[in-house]
């Protein structure tokens, strides 16, 4: 009996090095530069969207569908090896924010924004009874997931997509045209500012923040200028107007944006897009555009504009000391992969890092960490084994990475070596 029993711990055992040792060869293909190493520390949780670290190291993980009747996860490292080991749940809803902020935790639905009161060690102290801080926001599947964060003067805000491409009469049909006026713009297509310790707040109680905002899921406050900035989605299928784009055109514009975003800036959709290239916000083919006329100048412009169909899902601005000299107050941005730059390969599945001095950009932005994919060429985001989605900084100055095609936690990490 003793001898079977030995038998089978002894199989248990070399099952589970089989898969630590195939999660460490997973985390080694991510390439990042010189003097970091790469880590999996969770796998296999579901579509982790956004991600937040407690001052000891625990993750809140959210979900963008509940597993097992939980939508947001929350993981300890009980024996101290770097590997996420104990995993509870709660929140019976999906969606994509959560955000750490003194005493609480925020997490959103697709329509609805609660809090979470929080203990010493920032563990949800009831699970079962959040407060309910946002109710009866827009979600027509389309852009619908809400991304949230906090400033330091108990503001949170939280970003509503457009329901629509470019608010074409008939939405993503050739040459149909734009709707005057974009009736969509009145509850969605941008940033909308409540209060963090204010119940049951809807439209009417809130501020609309910033306005023309396509489609926002990547956001975070910088610290430094005590600015919010926003990472936009730009719009689709530039090739809808055959006569004046080609599909390589469509491929490669607009830009996907980051914005500072002060209170009251309109960023132009859908009425204009901003082309990297001419480094011009150019009107949209739908209100008149030829791919050449310039939109009107009361329209805000991008700090950064990268390629286009990168899909930013995270922003963060980082803080920690780990990581050497140039990255401290730069943002790193998580690209979740195109799906519409046919006829080329698919772009994106990495996370980029843009340097910042005195709260602007001071550099060219740069491939921080790659390799995420799992395979050279994606031609279709199906082929995409993982998929960079959240960022979040942990109490050592190290950054992690979520990504929700198999619910898989990375850590990046400085070691001088």
């Amino acid at each position: 009996m003793k001898s079977v029993a030995y038998s089978t711990l002894k199989i248990a055992l070399g099952a589970l090095m089989i898969v630590c040792a195939s999660l460490a060869a997973e985390a080694q293909t991510l390439k990042v530069p010189a003097g970091f190493k790469t880590s999996i520390v969770a796998d296999n949780l579901g579509k982790a969207r956004h991600i937040a670290l407690t001052k000891k190291g625990d993750l809140y993980v959210k979900l963008a569908r509940p597993v097992n009747g939980k939508g947001i996860l929350f993981l300890k490292d009980k024996d101290g090896d770097g590997k996420y080991d104990e995993t509870s749940g709660f929140g019976s809803y999906g969606g994509t924010g959560i955000y750490l902020k003194d005493n609480y935790l925020y997490a959103s639905s697709d329509e609805e924004v609660f809090r979470y009161e929080l203990d010493e060690n920032q563990a949800v102290v009831k699970p079962e009874s959040p407060e309910k801080i946002v109710k009866g926001l827009i979600a027509r599947n389309q852009h619908e997931t809400k991304s949230i964060v906090l400033d330091n003067s108990a503001n949170i805000y939280v970003t509503i997509g457009a329901y629509s491409n470019s608010c074409q009469v008939q939405d993503r049909r050739q040459g149909s045209p734009g709707r005057p006026g974009c009736p969509i713009l009145d509850s969605a297509g941008g940033v909308w500012q409540f209060k963090s310790d204010r119940l049951n707040q809807s439209y009417g109680e809130g501020i609309r923040y910033a306005t023309g905002l396509r489609n926002v899921v990547g956001l975070d406050w910088n610290s430094q200028d005590k600015s919010l900035y926003v990472m936009q989605h730009g719009r689709d299928q530039l090739s809808m107007f055959p006569d004046l784009f080609s599909s390589e055109q469509s491929a490669e514009l607009p830009s996907e944006c980051m914005f500072k975003i002060i209170k009251n800036d309109d960023a132009g959709w859908p009425y204009i897009y901003y082309d990297h290239i001419q480094k011009k916000n150019i009107l949209a083919p739908e209100y008149g555009g030829d791919g050449k006329k310039e939109g009107d100048t009361k329209y805000i412009k991008p700090v950064v504009g990268f390629p286009a169909h990168l899909a930013p899902n995270g922003l963060l601005f980082y803080t920690g000391e780990q990581f050497p000299a140039k990255y401290k107050n730069g943002a790193f941005i998580a690209f979740h992969g195109s799906w519409n730059r046919s006829p080329q390969a698919q772009e994106g599945y990495y996370v980029a890092f843009v340097p910042f001095k005195n709260g602007a950009p001071s550099g060219d932005w740069e491939i921080f960490a790659e390799g995420f994919a799992g395979v050279e060429v994606v031609n279709s985001p199906r082929q995409a084994q993982h998929r960079p989605c959240g960022l979040a900084q942990g109490p050592d100055g190290s950054l992690f990475v979520s990504d929700d095609v198999k619910g898989t936690i990375y850590k990046i990490s400085y070691t001088k070596n």
